[in-house]
């Protein structure tokens, strides 16, 4: 009976072991069960507004043929166009948003990438932050064979990849959930500032290999020492963020703000408000994400606040209040 029972336990590992191999993700865009979201869906609200790449190596293996140089940061701000910027080699790229990204019903974002078939794909880990300095990976699968190489221009099954970006073809942007990295320390979900991308190298060799979020090798078409190489980015599109959850339009127009841009002898803003509108709490953010300032407020009707200014220096900043009927955030301009 032991003997048996031993022999049971074995097949069945290598049942779970097998059928853990052959798990299916979602498709390529255009399939049923796909989550490709095309470019121009009215899903998306808005896109990233800035960017900051750190380019990574044409060939990490031979350093001494230096950096990837096709493109321009801002290639990767607005719509999805098919004008990218290539990472290279372990390159990466941050993007910010004028208005927060939130966690709402389903996906809250999606990012896009040029391949210009379903099975040519760069692969990018993704990692968001509320505050611009810690970030938090999403937990990317990777389940492509490892046993040999996928060259410069080869084939992955899109099937076998979740939580990585480029999974999908050009013009259809790979959407994640935030509600996945709910309850993590140091971040908030309902307030997602920065996505930072970085490119999976796709080597398979020990000295260069990236590893994912279950300690698999992952498998993409490497080498490829071209200044276009590596993951290249087109656009993150939000789907949720702050405004679209929280408040509606009539309400955001019911708030005013004077004067906006704020003159350079100005060290104060006045918000005025409808009279069935009751602020609660102020705070005034930087572009990149820092908290420059906060400021509660009295629960109580009111027409207007005054709000000091006076440790702004010339730039773009976020006001976002706190009120009765929800959070708005307007931007605000320091001559």
């Amino acid at each position: 009976m032991n003997i048996r029972l031993c022999i049971f336990n074995i097949l069945f590992l290598i049942f779970l072991c097998l059928n853990y191999t052959s798990a299916q993700f979602p498709p390529p865009a255009g399939q049923e069960g796909s989550t490709a979201i095309y470019k121009d869906s009215s899903v998306f609200i808005d896109w990233a507004t800035s960017c900051v790449v750190e380019r990574g190596y044409l060939d990490i293996s031979q350093p001494d043929l230096g950096f990837v140089d096709f493109g321009l940061e801002e290639n990767a701000i607005g719509e999805a166009d098919n004008t990218i910027i290539s990472l290279g080699d372990g390159g990466m790229a941050t993007v910010s948003f004028d208005v927060p990204i939130a966690n709402g019903e389903g996906f809250d974002f999606a990012i896009f990438e040029n391949s210009f078939l379903d099975t040519f794909l760069e692969l990018p880990f993704f990692e968001v932050s509320s505050d611009g300095e810690n970030f938090f990976r999403f937990d990317g699968i990777s389940l492509t064979q490892t046993d040999e190489q996928v060259g410069g221009f080869g084939e992955l099954n899109t099937e076998k990849i979740n939580n990585l970006a480029g999974k999908y073809r050009i013009g259809y942007g790979t959407p994640f959930d935030l509600e996945e990295l709910d309850n993590i320390s140091g971040l908030n979900i309902d307030s997602v500032t920065f996505i930072r991308i970085i490119d999976v190298v796709g080597s398979i060799q020990d000295g260069y290999a990236t590893y994912d979020s279950q300690e698999n090798k992952i498998n993409d078409p490497w080498t490829t020492p071209f200044p276009s190489g590596g993951f290249d980015l087109d656009a993150v599109g939000v789907i949720h963020n702050i405004n679209n959850l929280s408040i509606t339009d009539k309400t955001k127009q019911e708030i005013k703000i004077y004067p906006n841009p704020i003159p350079e002898n100005i060290d104060l803003i006045q918000v005025v408000f409808s009279k069935n509108i009751y602020p609660k709490y102020y705070s005034i953010i930087s572009l990149d994400g820092r908290l420059i300032s906060s400021e509660v407020q009295e629960y109580k009707p009111t027409l207007k606040s005054i709000i000091q200014t006076k440790n702004l220096v010339p730039g773009f900043y976020i006001l976002k209040i706190e009120t009765s009927r929800g959070v708005v955030t307007k931007k605000v301009i320091k001559n």
